[in-house]
């Protein structure tokens, strides 16, 4: 019986991450369902965007006052959760703040104050983030696509930070051993005396209920991230790293379509030739994208990094003038559509059975796709930089290509600029008529 609770603690922690290993295998499949492309280029470059943008959050001081909100949010969680490394070992061998006889008192006292003020910091940032979500009329908090889960899913996350910095204080509190030991304890100081009088045997069932839970609480965190918005927590180092180098405005090019120009522009080439097998393999099943399968894997884990910050949308022209089209939206509706297809080959034993249904129309309308002026605002204001237009393009290019289905007015420019050199409606002969008008 001794030796109970740690064996208990072991299995809870085994259980912990054996389901967040299932769910990040998940992730990691669905995301390789993408098109293969290589970027394991500028390997330096990349490497200083990762630690410039997910690690130092450099892209989220543009708007200062969210963007030092969540610098506290991120910093504080992140390290008053190194004390978790303290809770497995003790949970492990059933020993007690095991860092305080290894650090000493004065060293462990100190990181314990800090951990402190940075958990009092963060229960207050959460709370303004809350109020801003809700009670704030913030336009990006109250599109279409913020309703219901998403919405909801915010919230969530608010509550679960709110309550697990609680229980780091109410921890401390509640620990008469801590107490005794002399160890400074800015924020918890306040909380104990509300245990004047309590009896030692209700000292430690508060303080071990408050450790449990808080542990408990962590692991439900952790497995919880697989189905919220704030997968970015862990996805945002591998999506900067991999994130697209190119200037922005610099398209991509099909490399079937270049060979045909260039076989076009040599008089020496033979433009009924039956192609070499390599010119052969260039040519794709399908131009563009009208499936989340057809997208590459950098765009998967686009949208599964997607934090729903909305600063994306936001900043889009499109949308700031009434068009429907929202870059947030983009990318969730990418990663719903890739959940929903992870699903159907889980449910058929790994392989994709046809549900009648595609990411084109039945998620994103053409709509939408036709909105967007490839301006790359989205792109710029991405915290973790995502690029919604190039699942766009992608798309678009898909209506044009595989389906002649540009809208009417991208139809006749392209025809005047076939026909006349230029966009407008005259020949070449009269596109300087206007200069000698008077």
């Amino acid at each position: 019986m001794q030796y109970l609770p740690n064996i208990v603690f072991a299995l809870t922690l085994l259980l912990g991450i054996g389901f967040f290993t299932i769910n990040i295998r998940k992730i990691s499949r669905n995301i390789n369902l993408g098109k293969d492309l290589n970027r394991n280029d500028k390997k330096s470059e990349r490497l200083k965007n990762m630690i410039m943008i997910a690690l130092g959050q450099s892209k989220m001081i543009k708007r200062p006052f969210s963007g030092f909100l969540h610098i506290v949010v991120y910093v504080g969680f992140i390290i008053i959760n190194i004390e978790v490394l303290e809770i497995i070992i003790d949970g492990l061998f059933g020993t007690h703040r095991i860092f305080k006889d290894f650090l000493g008192t004065q060293i462990y006292g100190f990181l314990i104050g800090t951990f402190e003020v940075l958990a009092a910091l963060v229960f207050i940032a959460v709370i303004i983030f809350w109020i801003r979500r809700n009670l704030s009329n913030i336009k990006r908090f109250l599109s279409s696509e913020m309703k219901g889960w998403p919405k909801k899913d915010g919230n969530l996350i608010l509550y679960f930070e709110m309550v697990l910095m609680s229980l780091f204080l109410l921890m401390n509190a509640a620990d008469a051993s801590f107490q005794q030991a002399g160890i400074g304890n800015p924020m918890s100081q306040f909380i104990t005396p509300l245990f004047d009088g309590f009896s030692a045997d209700s000292l430690h069932l508060i303080e071990r209920t408050a450790w449990w839970i808080h542990i408990l609480g962590i692991l439900v965190f952790l497995n919880y991230l697989y189905y919220s918005k704030h997968l970015h927590i862990l996805l945002a180092f591998p999506n900067t790293y991999y994130a697209n180098l190119n200037p922005k405005g610099q398209f991509n090019n099909l490399e079937a379509v270049t060979n045909e120009v260039k076989i076009m522009m040599d008089p020496s080439a033979d433009p009924y030739a039956t192609p070499e097998s390599s010119e052969e393999e260039a040519i794709p099943e399908k131009f563009g994208a009208s499936e989340v399968t057809d997208l590459n894997w950098v765009q998967l884990m686009n949208a599964y990094t997607c934090t729903e910050c909305g600063r994306c949308t936001s900043a889009c022209p499109a949308n700031l003038t009434g068009k429907k089209l929202s870059p947030r939206k983009i990318m969730m509706d990418t990663r719903d559509r890739l959940e929903e297809v992870g699903r159907n080959i889980d449910a058929n034993k790994g392989v994709f059975k046809d549900d009648g249904k595609q990411l084109l129309n039945d998620y994103i309308t053409p709509e939408e796709l036709w909105a967007c002026t490839s301006c790359n605002a989205c792109v710029e204001e991405c915290p973790v930089n995502i690029d919604p237009l190039s699942i766009i393009l992608d798309m678009r290019r898909y209506l044009v290509m595989e389906q002649s289905a540009a809208p009417q007015e991208l139809n006749a420019m392209m025809s005047n600029i076939e026909n006349n050199g230029a966009p407008w409606q005259y020949n070449q002969q009269d596109r300087l008529n206007w200069a000698k008008e008077e």
